[in-house]
């Protein structure tokens, strides 16, 4: 299966020792290269080397990257999306170059990415979500609403459809869902990734915002998905695990309905309650 690879392992038991195959995910980086500017001074820019897991839907995770970190606005804006390898050091389909519309004006230093996630950046809080409200809007009241029993049924619902995770136990997914119905489901080594992979799917069909659509990621919640989610319009997000505090603080400011600690038996509604019934 392609992004999976089988090592022989020694495996010890209570009862003792056997060898045996065992299924790992692969662990590859991507570099998303841009191709911008007028037909007769075209530029290119390297703007992200990320380590993914190589599924089949890296065009997916370059789109979805260039849209959360609002580089393009609708997948319109892009001419062309493609591999490219450069001769003897690139073998794997390892680079992806997205090319722009020549009409698409981009500003070099919005393509400098800032990690405010990082303890020793300095960066309080406040200043985190002052810098995600400059690029997402607030999510408005839509009357969509989900019930308390369809919640509890989404960890069964993302298990059943994680194919990698059931093989190997190490990636993570982001799934969205209109009710019963899987629209999108990614997986990847990231739980960023995963989730830049789902929006990047459906920006190619052209659905966002994605304004009736739950978000189910199995992994805690970060304000960095928060913003992710909010570019996308989601205005409900589930996670399995805990969510932080300044995710938290950013669901609040940017009108999503966060649920952490996702079980079957409970779950917590920290943002936005008046969205599950």
């Amino acid at each position: 299966m392609y992004g999976i690879k089988s090592f022989e392992i020694k495996k010890f038991k209570p009862k003792g020792m056997e060898e045996i195959s065992d299924l790992v995910v692969i662990e590859e980086p991507l570099e998303v290269r841009l191709g911008f500017g007028k037909e007769d001074s075209r530029q290119q820019k390297s703007i992200s080397v990320t380590m993914r897991t190589p599924t089949g839907h890296d065009f997916e995770l370059a789109l979805g990257f260039l849209f959360t970190e609002g580089i393009i606005s609708s997948f319109d804006d892009v001419l062309s999306i493609h591999y490219c390898k450069d001769t003897g050091r690139q073998a794997e389909e390892n680079i992806v170059r997205v090319e722009l519309k020549p009409k698409i004006e981009v500003n070099l230093q919005s393509l400098e990415r800032h990690f405010y996630s990082t303890s020793s950046c300095g960066i309080c809080g406040k200043a985190s979500i002052e810098a995600i409200e400059k690029k997402c809007i607030i999510l408005p009241k839509t009357g969509f609403k989900i019930s308390a029993e369809f919640v509890r049924i989404l960890p069964e619902v993302l298990a059943n459809n994680q194919v990698f995770f059931k093989h190997t136990g190490g990636l993570h997914a982001a799934m969205i869902l209109n009710k019963l119905e899987k629209c999108f489901l990614r997986e990847d080594i990231g739980r960023h990734n995963a989730l830049d992979k789902v929006i990047g799917a459906a920006l190619q069909q052209n659905l966002l915002p994605l304004s009736d659509v739950v978000l189910i990621m199995s992994s805690r919640a970060s304000f960095e998905l928060i913003q992710k989610a909010a570019m996308a319009g989601i205005p409900i997000m589930a996670c399995v695990g805990s969510p932080s505090s300044l995710a938290i603080e950013t669901a609040q400011v940017l009108g999503i309905t966060l649920i952490g600690f996702l079980r079957e038996e409970s779950f917590n509604v920290y943002t936005h309650t008046d969205r599950i019934y």
